[in-house]
């Protein structure tokens, strides 16, 4: 606590290869003390796209507990705001570099945390069945005419999003109908996306229900689902681990670059990793509500 109803905040920057870029993150730190709608009040006043609260474990195994919230609402997991709190805690002396243990509504998850930034192990990976393609597109502002032959499974490792892969040249065409979009039920979000083989690069735009299907300039919690999707659609190994890159929010002037990892057994992923550089950008104090 800084002082009688005041809390330490942090800004930083996450998945970015520069200052003011990648996706920006509000930490709260020692918030044990605030209930659901004083962190729900925080995180609208912040109104970045996420706002981590950190806290102590109720866990045994467990370094410290986050929860997180967008303007709207909480989430259980998401992938920027795991990376972006476990830096920060780091580099305020609360915790030692390495792998530390971050509890949050999915679980207790591995975060590694070093001098630029850290890598996050997803949860359990899940893949369900997908809207058709070609509806989805058109949910998307696009026509059956953009999608490449792809499923577009549901996917992800603690939140799930849907995935459409399209032809590189209407990646930055996609507009989102949200009536369409609640209509197909596609989990938390849609990553709109194109794949090149020869890189490994996803190139992604990625919409969230949370955000109310606005556009999020970095997304981890969809680059790790998007390993699930790339192997249950054979575009990456079916046994091993693989590695790839996810390049998002160029299109919103916040340059992002997620670099994963995804392992598969028998045609299926069975964990993913996502690393990002952390950049802070602002420190102050906030009153509590």
């Amino acid at each position: 606590m800084a002082a009688s109803g005041e809390l330490h905040y942090e800004v930083v920057d996450v998945f970015a290869p520069r200052a003011f870029a990648g996706n920006p993150l509000a930490v709260v730190f020692d918030a044990d003390g605030l209930s659901t709608e004083q962190c729900q009040a925080l995180a609208n006043e912040f109104h970045l796209s996420e706002t981590s609260f950190l806290m102590a474990p109720t866990v045994p195994d467990a370094s410290y507990r986050v929860r997180i919230f967008t303007p709207y609402a909480e989430l259980p997991f998401a992938g920027h705001p795991s990376v972006g709190a476990a830096s920060a805690l780091v580099r305020a002396g609360r915790l030692p570099a390495g792998t530390l243990r971050q509890e949050c509504g999915a679980g207790v998850l591995d975060v590694v945390v070093d001098d630029d930034g850290a890598t996050l192990t997803g949860g359990r990976p899940t893949l369900e069945d997908g809207p058709d393609p070609a509806a989805l597109a058109e949910a998307l502002g696009l026509s059956a005419a953009d999608v490449v032959g792809l499923p577009a499974h549901v996917a992800g490792c603690g939140l799930p999003f849907a995935f459409l892969a399209v032809r590189p040249e209407v990646v930055d065409d996609a507009a989102p109908d949200p009536a369409l979009l609640d209509e197909h039920g596609v989990g938390e979000g849609v990553s709109v996306l194109s794949w090149d083989g020869a890189t490994a690069t996803a190139r992604a735009r990625v919409f969230a229900a949370d955000l109310a299907w606005g556009e999020d300039p970095a997304t981890g919690s969809a680059a790790l689902g998007t390993g699930v999707w790339l192997v249950a659609s054979g575009l990456l190994a079916p046994e091993g681990t693989s590695s790839y890159v996810v390049h998002q929010g160029e299109a919103m002037g916040r340059p992002s670059v997620l670099s994963c990892t995804v392992t598969a057994s028998g045609g299926r992923a069975v964990a993913a990793t996502v690393r990002g550089a952390v950049v802070p950008v602002a420190r102050g104090r906030i009153r509590v509500p």
